[in-house]
């Protein structure tokens, strides 16, 4: 339930960071020329911020409270590495910062081909 409820509420707080920071262009709002368009930059230094974070955070959680277990979150995320080993944590931060870009350079791609697309029609 913890997990749950951390993502929601950094996800609420990143959410409304980058209305305040990227205008009203960042989910779906109106931008130039009447075409809404998803800013990717700031969009991927954002989910990539956030993921790693949330590592970071998740780890800080399993070595204050070892009964936690947020191994369970991240281990079908973060191939290659092993839980609470220094190298096993730079892999995870530097895995789950990449995440962040390629989500951001996927989905907010997409996001803008297909509303570019919508524009046209």
């Amino acid at each position: 339930m913890m997990p749950i409820l951390y993502f929601t509420v950094v996800t609420a707080i990143l959410f409304v960071a980058l209305r305040m920071t990227c205008g009203a262009c960042v989910m779906g709002g109106p931008a130039g020329a009447g075409r809404v368009r998803l800013p990717i930059m700031p969009l991927g230094w954002a989910l990539s911020l956030f993921l790693a974070l949330t590592y970071v955070v998740c780890v800080v959680f399993d070595l204050i409270f070892p009964g936690y277990a947020m191994y369970e979150v991240w281990s079908g995320l973060l191939p290659g590495f092993v839980w609470l080993t220094p190298t096993g944590f730079v892999i995870g931060l530097v895995e789950s910062f990449l995440y962040g870009w390629y989500a951001a350079l996927i989905f907010g791609g997409l996001y803008n081909a297909i509303a570019a697309k919508g524009a046209e029609a």
